[in-house]
């Protein structure tokens, strides 16, 4: 579905990701590990359309989606739900989650809308709430809801339990889970390298802008560089 072939990106005359390939198939979760500042981030930006790419090409279902921009990927269907949940805070809980839908046009919206409260039953409660004055385990639950309702083909997470309790972290790892049973593809960059392997069909692990180590989400796990450096045994 999604191929990434000698990607490069810069911020000014800094390369911050030097020539990587990493692929997913229709219905895998594929995760991104490694240290902050490993290049994780910069590559889901660069296939989402919000930093350019200086080299290399990105394909989505055949195309080369390489480039464009941020609005024309989400129509070609991807979406993100980004670091640091990035609510509307001012908007309700339910605005919120009509603003994932905002580039469609039929008439389905409203029973998604359901579907999302249905999936997180906290957004029901907090329908009529300001988003900004959720807690940080329910902004990332809206957030969520928020990126489904584009009824995306590619859903990319970014560091979802950034700042999160351990408790809520389990919730958001469950939430995922429950994604992937849908039958949604999943890109998901997660600093919390134990889950992200636990929920990843595959996995690729970045240092310094490269990609070092990829197989599956197991064997990684088992991986003794990997276990040492990322999972804390």
């Amino acid at each position: 579905m999604l191929n990434v072939s000698n990607l490069r990106v810069s911020y000014g005359a800094i390369e911050v990701i030097h020539g990587i390939d990493l692929q997913v198939n229709q219905g895998e979760c594929v995760a991104l590990i490694g240290a902050n500042g490993a290049g994780k981030s910069s590559t889901l930006k660069a296939i989402c359309g919000l930093v350019p790419a200086t080299a290399g090409t990105i394909e989505f279902e055949g195309q080369d989606i390489t480039n464009q921009s941020g609005h024309s990927i989400v129509k070609a269907g991807i979406t993100m739900c980004p670091e640091g949940r990035q609510v509307f805070p001012q908007m309700t809980t339910l605005q919120n989650l009509k603003m994932g839908a905002y580039p469609r046009k039929d008439a389905e919206q409203a029973a998604d809308v359901e579907e999302m409260m249905d999936m997180f039953p906290i957004l029901r409660d907090r329908a009529h709430q300001a988003a900004g004055t959720l807690s940080g385990g329910e902004q990332e639950m809206l957030a969520i809801g928020r990126a489904l309702m584009a009824r995306p083909k590619l859903c990319i997470f970014d560091e979802p339990s950034l700042g999160l309790a351990p408790k809520i972290v389990a919730e958001v790892g469950e939430a995922i889970a429950r994604v992937k049973e849908m039958g949604k593809t999943i890109l998901l960059v997660e600093q919390n390298s134990a889950m992200a392997l636990r929920l990843a069909d595959r996995a690729y692990l970045f240092e310094a802008g490269e990609i070092v180590l990829s197989g599956t989400g197991a064997e990684l796990q088992s991986h003794p560089d990997v276990a040492k450096a990322y999972l804390g045994h």
